[in-house]
Order: C-alpha cells, then sequence, then structure tokens
C-alpha cells in the first residue's frame, strides 16, 4: 500500500505542473492577442508548430528516462534537476521585452519552444512516475484521482489568481503584471516539485538484463494494440477539451459579454474538476471502468452540445453547464491515466519488454498533438469569424466563438467514447496478466 502522505507528495508535482499547464491553456492566447499584440492566426500558427515539435521530443525523453539509472531512480531525479529552469524559463515566457513586429514574433516563439520542451523534460518522467509506486490496480486509479485532485488545485490556483494578480503586480500594465505573477508561481512551482521528489519512492523496477535500442523499444511499443487505443482517445480528447478550454475566456468575455467574470467562471470549472477527480475511484470502484470512462464521454459530449442553445442573457446556465461539463470530463481523467498503467503490465507480457517511460511519453506524444491542433484551431477559427483583439465582435465573430466553444469539442468526446469500445483491459484481466508475470 502507498500511504497517504505519499500519494499527496505525488499529487503536488501536478500541483507544480498544472500552474504552468492550465496558465497556458487558459491565458497564454489572450496574453499574446491581447498583451503581446501578435495576431491570432499567428499565435495559433505558432502553437501548432512548437506543440508537434515539443510532442515529438517526447518519446526521445521516455526512452531517457527509462535509461536513467540514479540511486533516486529513473524518474524522480529529473524532479530535481530541472526544477529551477522550468520555473526560469517559465518567467521567460510571460516576459515582454521592448520588440516590434518580427522580433515579438521571434521571442515569443523562441520562449514558448523553450518552456515547452524544458515541460516535456520533468513532465515526462513525473508521469511515469506514477506507474512505478505500485503494481496494485486498484491503488492505481486511487494514485491517479490524489494526482488529478491536488493537479486541479493548481488549475485552481491559476483560474482564481492569475487575473487578479495580473492587476495587482501590474496596477494598469499588464505586461509587468503578468510576469510578476507567472515569476511567483513558478516559484510555488518551484518548490512543489522538490516536495514531490523527496516524498516519493520508486519500487517497481525494470528487468535488470533489458537493455535494449530506442528502435526495438518503439517497435515493441507500436505492437500494443491496447496502448495504441489510448493515444488515438487522448489526441481526440485534448483537441476538444483544449479548443473549449482556449476560447474559453473568450466565450465569457466576448460572447456573455462580462469580462469581470472570466476568473470566477474558470475558477469554478477548475473546483469542478477537483471533485471529479475525487470521485473517480469510487467510481471504478463500483463500477466497470472502461463502461465508466465511455459513459462520461457521451454525457460531457452531450453537456457541450446543450450549451451551443443557451443564450448570452443566461449566465447562471451557461456557468452551470461549463462546471457540470468540468465535472463529468474530468471524472474520468484519473481512469485514463491508470489505464496507461495497465498497458505497460499488457505490453510486458505481450513482448517481454517492458518500457515504462516510453508508454507514458507515448500517450502523452499525443495528448500534446491533441493540445497542438487544438490550440491551433482556436487561433485560425478566431481569425476565420474577424475576431479584433480587446474591442467589441461582431455579430458573426460572437456566433463563431460560440460555436467552436460548444458544438465543435461535444465531437472530440464522442470521437474518444467510440474508439474506448476497442479497449479490453478490465481489472480481471490486469490481474491475470501480472499472475503471469510475476510466475515467469
Amino acid at each position: 500500500m502507498v500511504s497517504v502522505k505519499e500519494k499527496i507528495a505525488y499529487g503536488l508535482g501536478d500541483t507544480a505542473s498544472n500552474i504552468i499547464f492550465q496558465t497556458v491553456m487558459m491565458f497564454l492566447m489572450l496574453y499574446y492577442t491581447d498583451v503581446v499584440g501578435l495576431s491570432p492566426a499567428v499565435v495559433g500558427t505558432m502553437f501548432l508548430a512548437v506543440r508537434i515539435f515539443d510532442a515529438v521530443t517526447d518519446p526521445l525523453m521516455g526512452n531517457l528516462a527509462d535509461k536513467t539509472h540514479t540511486r533516486w531512480g529513473h524518474f524522480r531525479p529529473y524532479l530535481l534537476w530541472l526544477a529551477l529552469p522550468f520555473a526560469i524559463i517559465s518567467i521567460l515566457a510571460f516576459t515582454t521585452p521592448d520588440l516590434e513586429g518580427t522580433d515579438k514574433i521571434i521571442y515569443a516563439f523562441t520562449t514558448y519552444t523553450l518552456l515547452m520542451v524544458v515541460y516535456t523534460a520533468i513532465n515526462i518522467p513525473y508521469c511515469a512516475l506514477g506507474g512505478v509506486l505500485t503494481a496494485d490496480v486498484k491503488e492505481r486509479v486511487t494514485i491517479q484521482s490524489y494526482r488529478f485532485v491536488f493537479g486541479m488545485l493548481g488549475g485552481v490556483i491559476v483560474a482564481g489568481c492569475t487575473m487578479p494578480m495580473v492587476e495587482y503586480f501590474g496596477q494598469g500594465d499588464a505586461a509587468k503584471g503578468y510576469q510578476y505573477t507567472m515569476t511567483a508561481m513558478s516559484i510555488l512551482g518551484f518548490v512543489l516539485f522538490l516536495l514531490c521528489f523527496l516524498g516519493t519512492k520508486e519500487r517497481i523496477q525494470q528487468p535488470k538484463e533489458q537493455n535494449i535500442p530506442f528502435a526495438q523499444s518503439v517497435k515493441a511499443l507500436i505492437k500494443n494494440d491496447q496502448w495504441r487505443t489510448l493515444c488515438l482517445a487522448a489526441f481526440f480528447l485534448l483537441t476538444g477539451q483544449v479548443l473549449r478550454l482556449t476560447l474559453a475566456v473568450y466565450y465569457v468575455k466576448y460572447y456573455l459579454g462580462r469580462d469581470d467574470l472570466i476568473t470566477l467562471f474558470m475558477t469554478l470549472g477548475v473546483a469542478a474538476s477537483m471533485v471529479g477527480c475525487a470521485l473517480a475511484q469510487p467510481l471504478a470502484k463500483h463500477f466497470c471502468k472502461i463502461k465508466a470512462y465511455i459513459s462520461l464521454q457521451v454525457i460531457a459530449a452531450a453537456i457541450c452540445g446543450f450549451s451551443y442553445f443557451i443564450s448570452k442573457d443566461q449566465l447562471v446556465l451557461a456557468f452551470t453547464a461549463f462546471i457540470l461539463w468540468k465535472f463529468f470530463l474530468d471524472m474520468a481523467t484519473p481512469l485514463l491515466w491508470a489505464k496507461m498503467a495497465d498497458t505497460i503490465d499488457y505490453g510486458h507480457e505481450k513482448t517481454g519488454v517492458r518500457i515504462t517511460g516510453l508508454v507514458y511519453s507515448g500517450v502523452i506524444f499525443f495528448i500534446k498533438m491533441g493540445v497542438a491542433v487544438g490550440g491551433a484551431i482556436a487561433g485560425w477559427l478566431l481569425s476565420f469569424y474577424s475576431y479584433q483583439a480587446d474591442a467589441v465582435q461582431t455579430l458573426d465573430t460572437q456566433h463563431g466563438i460560440l460555436l467552436s466553444f460548444t458544438v465543435l469539442p461535444a465531437f472530440g468526446s464522442l470521437f474518444v467514447a467510440y474508439i474506448m469500445k476497442k479497449y479490453t483491459l478490465t481489472n480481471q484481466v490486469v490481474e491475470n496478466i501480472q499472475s503471469k508475470l510475476t510466475a515467469s
């Protein structure tokens, strides 16, 4: 059994990660368009290019982590080594130098690329760490529930504190406000990563005789059909989710016409996510986690579709729909990440190769591809609907924001539900696999 103290320590690592990830998801597009002054089309293209490059590095980082051998384990050392560089680069990404034209684009492109690279370098080992804390199938869901509850705590901090802190630190200067806000959040993230490093222990080790080339590891990975199913589901899930989250601030500011409610809207959504993540473990205890996951995606899609018919003066209903969407969608999140650990056992039994870091990094590759496509689509759609930064939008633009915020993300969840019908690793199947591995 993994102690509650260790589960909390592991969760604090995701609090640190989400302080940056959620800031990027919720506010980076708005920062680039309304503070730096970049066009949404340029930002969308930059998001796509950088995130594709970043995603390609994921398997390389996973393989590197698998081959890392220290007295602290394979994955924990990276939390210690990279916590400070991650904090520094996060500050630089939200710093606005006195540049013009192309120079602003180059600076944004460079710092955003560095941010995504160092995020990969620390987050891939962190995610893989969750797969080596325990072999117990039910404990895996519990660990991931703790992780995402604390991860969503990072989201609550970002959603609830970012805009007030920008106003407090900036005193009318948004660029200064964002820089100081990210400095404070980065310091907090640095401390939390260190606490995660100190409070966790790797218990599942790779076979000592295993030392195979990268190409052979990738070949074994591709043979894992259950892993491939998760990858495809992760791509469509994040495409729709990121599209909706990126446009959430635009929806509140320009469709609902209440920019004063952005902080409350985002905070309540993340708080609902925390509750949903906390309920994932009891849900998995009483229901098949595969059927539960599919059902939650269908519910999330229905809520998105329904949101299209909410008029701009129905604020309570708009808030309720967003809260319910975050609740049901993120109740499924720990279930997905627990499944990743199960595919490691499945692949080990099927191919004779255990590649923890590569399995997680492979799924995260598709997650980031979904993030890239979702973010890029958001920018392109804003440009297509003639969005003008910090101005009153036309009715066509408002309708475009509404359509993109509601109907399009619904298709992402429906695709995920359909794909997950091919996933077959129930608890009983995984326990049988583990018995075979132990006996061999």
